[in-house]
């Protein structure tokens, strides 16, 4: 099966140009699903603009020094990274450098003109990459791809942007770990949009454990209305026992599309098909295996 292919159809089936992969920690497999979904386009002759709020694409990471999934870009592509990371050789056209700056450099936009590597580095804050985004559209780009971090999905929040998660053998212990991660990972982002015919208390900044634990003990039955899923300021286990005691609904809502996987960590080994087909139960999410190229659905 090719799994970029089919990442693409869930995410433009559904009319989302703009497309953003979080994950529940690092090297779970986003940048090899950003790959295959760019691969996929570009091989559809659509043209794909790529950026990062992180660095993705080196061959060596730089906090542990270990190998890391290349990043190989097709002609026409546009990216948004740190003008220090572009290629020294002719394989880009400069398009323009903005004022925004990184560790490595202003960051820049910049098409690709001959197929091949490039790392990606791109804006630091939420609202430039939001900006970001609508400028890949001015240059001509019809799908855009952000590889994200889940504080910076508020910059795609009620844009009719879809979201895909990751985990991984690498940001967990056990399978169950990794679930439980994912899962409540889920439930954050998938927040449904409030109804505004009903009862609400609108929260002002961000939702927080004890927060919640108040508006729980005073058995609060409205519903609560945050700014978007990332004001949810809980993860894990709190936030998995939030569920089903408050109605929390946010006001610029995310569509969650798929799940995957990287199976294979550093330090551990989970079983791929066992480990899809419990993501995938417990998300209600396609889970596919990036890297055996498989997918899975809830029964």
């Amino acid at each position: 099966m090719r799994t970029g292919e089919t990442l693409l159809e869930l995410v433009r089936g559904g009319g989302a140009r703009s497309l953003f992969v979080v994950g529940t920690g690092k090297n779970v497999g986003k940048t090899v699903a950003m790959r295959a979904i760019a691969a996929a386009a570009s091989a559809r002759g659509l043209t794909v603009g790529l950026t990062s709020t992180g660095r993705d694409g080196e061959a060596i990471d730089a906090a542990d020094s270990l190998a890391k999934p290349r990043l190989f870009l097709q002609p026409g592509c546009v990216v948004a990274t740190a003008r220090n990371l572009l290629p020294e050789h002719p394989a880009s056209e400069m398009l323009d450098v903005t004022g925004w700056p990184s560790a490595s450099g202003s960051i820049c936009f910049a098409r690709v003109r001959r197929a091949g590597y490039f790392e990606i580095a791109g804006p630091p804050t939420a609202s430039a990459i939001r900006e970001c985004v609508d400028r890949f559209f001015s240059y001509g780009c019809d799908q855009a791809i952000v590889d994200g971090a889940q504080d910076r999905v508020a910059a795609l929040a009620g844009g009719g942007d879809a979201v895909i998660v990751a985990t991984g053998a690498a940001s967990a212990r056990t399978i169950e770990d990794a679930v439980d991660d994912i899962r409540a990972l889920v439930l954050r982002l998938g927040v449904p949009a409030c109804d505004p015919q009903k009862p609400m208390l609108k929260i002002t900044g961000a939702l927080t454990a004890s927060r919640a634990a108040q508006l729980v003990s005073a058995r609060e039955e409205r519903q609560i209305v945050v700014r978007d899923p990332t004001q949810i300021a809980m993860h894990g286990k709190a936030l998995l026992g939030m569920r089903g005691r408050l109605d929390v609904r946010c006001e610029r809502p995310l569509r969650v599309v798929a799940a995957t996987i990287a199976s294979i960590g550093r330090d551990r080994y989970f079983e791929p098909r066992a480990f899809a087909d419990a993501v995938a139960q417990a998300t209600g999410l396609p889970t596919f295996d990036v890297y055996a190229g498989t997918m899975v659905r809830a029964a």
